[in-house]
């Protein structure tokens, strides 16, 4: 049985197919990668060639990939990521090492994904290892000297922490959770040690409001489900706020809490350069870490 020779497909086909697969047209494909069309279609010749089949059907009025293109892109998509990943480990930074980072869970839920994706990129031999926790758990790893960087909720004015943005902390509940001036204040509470804890029980204590403990969580994701199913009040960082919560208004007679940073501590015996890459990535980073969803005030009842 004759054997097939063993086919190579050029990065530059293939970002040519998944441009017109993008597009469904060649001369937005050509404009999108700054070639001229005849290029393009010579592009997609060269790569049917070399599989053999037909990837691209296009009359006068349309273009569209064969289902021998749909494979063909799914491939090219895996085939161009993996080449990324190699040019990245060979012609980037030179930093190596281990770097633990520890990160609030809540703030695990902005766009901090994204930028980390993006540092491992940038510095592929640097081996980052992550902790994702509360604020306080992460604190105690950080003094222990099991964290080597922590990204946390922080109260303001520490001149140890690089502020890498300040925030307004804010009451929220589920649209029509009961609060009754008359009654306790329902909350629903990390577990302690907490700083929006602390932070919330002082605050009510010293506006002389009662109120009652009706949920304990471990975890944001508790928190949301809590407020959701409305138990109770909850307190978050304004821009880390759900979008389907209401912000509580001060007609409702719940004390202010003030501003909260978010921070970035770096251990005493973090490895120097990987944290000051990655504390850059951080503070540089285009993407908002929180998007600021829409706040909806409720009324006061």
């Amino acid at each position: 049985m004759e054997q097939r020779e063993l086919a190579l497909y050029p990065p530059e086909q293939l970002r040519t197919l998944l441009a017109i697969a993008g597009t469904l047209s060649f001369t937005r494909a050509a404009e999108q990668l700054g070639l001229r069309q005849p290029t393009v279609s010579q592009h997609i010749r060269k790569l049917e060639e070399a599989v053999g089949r037909p990837l691209v059907s296009r009359d006068t009025r349309s273009v569209s990939l064969t289902a021998d293109g749909e494979a063909m892109a799914g491939f090219a998509r895996s085939i161009l990521s993996v080449q990324d990943e190699a040019v990245a480990y060979f012609t980037g930074s030179g930093l190596r090492g281990r770097l633990r980072f520890g990160v609030s869970d809540d703030l695990a839920l902005t766009a901090l994904p994204s930028i980390l994706r993006e540092f491992r990129r940038l510095y592929p031999q640097i081996n980052l290892e992550l902790t994702v926790g509360q604020s306080a758990f992460l604190h105690r790893r950080l003094e222990a000297g099991h964290l080597d960087v922590a990204f946390v909720k922080h109260d303001p004015g520490d001149p140890l922490a690089t502020v890498v943005r300040r925030d307004r902390l804010v009451w929220s509940a589920a649209d029509g959770t009961p609060i009754d001036p008359a009654h306790p204040i329902p909350l629903v509470v990390y577990q302690a040690p907490s700083l929006s804890r602390s932070l919330g029980v002082r605050a009510l204590e010293s506006a002389g409001i009662p109120f009652r403990i009706t949920c304990t969580v471990r975890g944001v994701n508790g928190v949301l489900a809590a407020v959701r199913a409305g138990l109770g009040v909850s307190i978050f960082a304004r821009t880390l706020a759900p979008s389907d919560l209401v912000e509580l208004p001060p007609a409702v007679g719940l004390p202010d809490l003030g501003e909260i940073d978010f921070v970035l501590l770096t251990g005493p015996r973090a490895p120097a350069e990987p944290a000051k890459a990655l504390t850059t990535a951080i503070l540089g980073s285009s993407r908002p870490l929180a998007p600021g969803p829409p706040i909806v005030t409720r009324s006061a009842r």
